[in-house]
């Protein structure tokens, strides 16, 4: 079922759109070098971003306050324009029943958008 809900969140839950953004916010900050690390952190979203159904977020406990204050950092350069995208979607897809899932699965992306760093994808059981 996982692979079913992926593939369609792939061609009408606009995941290719929204890993696009991620990789746009990677590339931005692969330009600058300091923000490097918000660059992987980007890059790693957005294949969550592309592939959402079967994974999960959760915090990292090793997780220190370099952590914290680097997703300040990141929420004044890419996390909020990333995080709107995907609560506008979100609302979008829940206005019909089939899109209900890819909405949820967006409004699921709004934490990890705000605030990546810190945090790890991990699949379900």
């Amino acid at each position: 079922m996982r692979t079913i809900l992926n593939i369609l969140w792939f061609i009408f839950g606009s995941g290719f759109l929204l890993a696009l953004a991620y990789a746009f916010a990677g590339v931005l900050c692969f330009i600058f070098i300091v923000t490097i690390p918000f660059g992987v952190a980007s890059f790693r979203l957005a294949r969550y971003a592309l592939w959402p159904f079967g994974y999960t977020i959760t915090e990292k406990p090793s997780a220190g306050i370099a952590s914290t204050i680097a997703n300040v950092v990141w929420l004044i350069i890419a996390g909020w324009w990333l995080a709107l995208t995907h609560v506008v979607t979100g609302i979008a897809q829940c206005l019909t029943i089939i899109g209900i899932p890819f909405g949820i699965a967006n409004f699921k992306l709004v934490p990890a958008a705000l605030w990546p760093l810190g945090r790890e994808i991990v699949a379900k059981p």
